[in-house]
């Protein structure tokens, strides 16, 4: 609506409301008529008082709405990022590890999730971002309070709170063992040069074995020196496990490489169950004639019975034989290209890895023996499982299948979570600090099942980026003084977020 000033005829000027809509003009009020200027103002003030009075429309003066403005900014106490504290602090408390009364566990877990670099940028980055002031000697100092008196709390939480995911049913566990290395030169009792799954031979390491539930879910952990085999870590991770909660039936999927004869009597003798990778081309002499022999065809099983009474299932796989094969012919490509160049010796002639494949001819020839190429690629395809459950062949083969899940938990914990290298030196501080990477990677593994549940189309990855762009304002009002906190939502993915977890 508007005023509009009409001229009429007998020469008085009319004051009237109009109104535009549906495209036509008409007139709600006429205020009235005059010919005397100073009076056609006075009616064109109450005819715009009259349309403020009905539509409810306040008149601003927007040099006060500036000073305003500037008051709340001038208010501004801190910014900080809120967006990790609402939701992977959320979840850390719904799990239940907020019954550790420490703040700074808190703290120190999600920024492992968030910003995982050594204690010292950790301090640099809590200050910054979160307004969290702190030393390194107090995290120090927490780091030993923690693997003194909480650790085993810790583990606790993440089993009870597991054991309720999974419908208070935990049978089947899956362990698996990897290396952490140091980088420094002087190795100590715990931290020894090993076998490095990181290719890092020659630095000083541990071992840290997992265990974990049908999901991936982290159970249980232990570290070990890192000289020692890997296949002797099983067991001590087992017994502490089941003792501790009191498991009377349990079964164990392991990788080959925990496999020794040793390990399966000693899985035997404690009751256990297991489904373990068989390295086929170990087995006795007539074992391995007999699996050569059978003719199964794509996705068929056979089994056969083991001279200490457990079962061998044989899987047969087409996409298995096909890179069994681009493996081998790489490897042989390689071989030959090193033949060439006489780097090959006959110090090379043993049975690691491809170079099995070679031979020596006469005093100094190193050759590709070719019945031993023809020989390797009738394994092609083959894979084996020994087991003394009484499971089907399929759901050998299915729980197995399942270890992708520990292997994940690995990749994870050294990429995202960035658990090395390692640089603390106390063997109490390495402890404390695999402790943080475990709770941290049992947050993420909550996140990632609760996406799940919700049907978002979220990683865990991107949910936690888009937590790190939310962020909280504090400011104090002018007049009372009162603090307020407002948490910024600026973008439809902030605001989906939110909308998920509900903050």
């Amino acid at each position: 609506m508007f005023v509009r000033q009409k001229k009429n005829q007998s020469g008085l000027v009319s004051v009237q409301v109009i109104d535009k809509s549906r495209g036509k003009y008409r007139v709600v009020k006429t205020i009235g008529s005059s010919n005397d200027p100073q009076q056609i103002t006075i009616l064109v003030l109450n005819g715009e008082a009259w349309i403020r009075e009905r539509s409810g429309r306040a008149e601003f003066d927007f040099e006060q709405v500036d000073g305003l403005f500037e008051q709340f900014l001038a208010g501004i106490s801190s910014i900080h990022i809120i967006g990790p504290s609402l939701l992977l602090g959320g979840i850390f408390d719904a799990i239940g590890f907020n019954a550790i009364p420490e703040e700074l566990f808190r703290k120190l877990v999600i920024a492992r999730l968030c910003y995982p670099v050594s204690k010292l940028k950790t301090t640099e980055y809590l200050r910054r971002y979160e307004g969290y002031i702190i030393d390194e000697d107090q995290i120090y100092r927490y780091l030993d309070k923690l693997n003194k008196t909480q650790k085993r709390q810790v583990q606790c939480i993440s089993y009870k709170h597991t054991l309720g995911v999974l419908n208070q049913q935990i049978s089947v566990v899956f362990y698996d063992v990897t290396t952490l290395y140091f980088e420094i030169k002087q190795e100590d009792e715990l931290r020894k040069p090993g076998f490095s799954k990181d290719g890092k031979h020659q630095n000083p390491q541990i071992l840290l074995g997992l265990l974990v539930s049908t999901g991936g879910y982290p159970l249980a952990y232990d570290i070990f020196k890192g000289s020692k085999f890997e296949g002797h870590t099983m067991m001590p991770v087992l017994n502490l496990f089941r003792r501790k909660y009191k498991l009377s039936q349990l079964a164990v999927v392991a990788d080959a490489g925990l496999l020794s004869g040793s390990n399966i009597e000693a899985l035997r003798l404690n009751g256990y169950q297991y489904i373990i990778g068989a390295r086929l081309k170990n087995e006795p002499a007539g074992l391995k004639t007999a699996i050569l022999g059978l003719s199964l065809k794509d996705g068929q099983s056979a089994e056969l019975l083991r001279n200490d009474g457990s079962r061998l299932i044989i899987n047969y796989s087409q996409a298995r034989a096909i890179k069994d094969n681009d493996n081998r012919q790489r490897a042989i490509r390689r071989l030959e290209k090193m033949l060439k160049t006489g780097k090959l010796t006959k110090s090379q002639i043993n049975n690691k890895g491809y170079n099995r494949l070679l031979k020596m001819e006469g005093e100094i020839d190193v050759l590709l023996d070719p019945e031993k190429i023809a020989l390797d690629s009738k394994w092609d395809g083959l894979k084996g499982y020994i087991t003394n459950t009484t499971l089907t062949m399929q759901e050998i083969i299915t729980n197995y299948g399942h270890l992708w899940q520990i292997e994940k938990a690995f990749r994870i914990a050294k990429t995202d979570l960035n658990v090395r290298p390692i640089y603390h030196r106390l063997q109490r501080r390495i402890e404390a600090h695999i402790c943080i990477a475990f709770t941290a990677y049992k947050v993420y593994k909550e996140l990632e099942r609760l996406l799940k549940e919700k049907k978002s189309s979220l990683s865990p990855e991107k949910a936690i980026e888009i937590a790190k762009t939310i962020y909280c304002i504090n400011a104090v009002k002018p007049k009372s003084k009162e603090s307020v906190a407002k948490i910024i939502l600026t973008s439809d993915e902030q605001r989906n977020l939110a909308s998920l977890f509900d903050f």
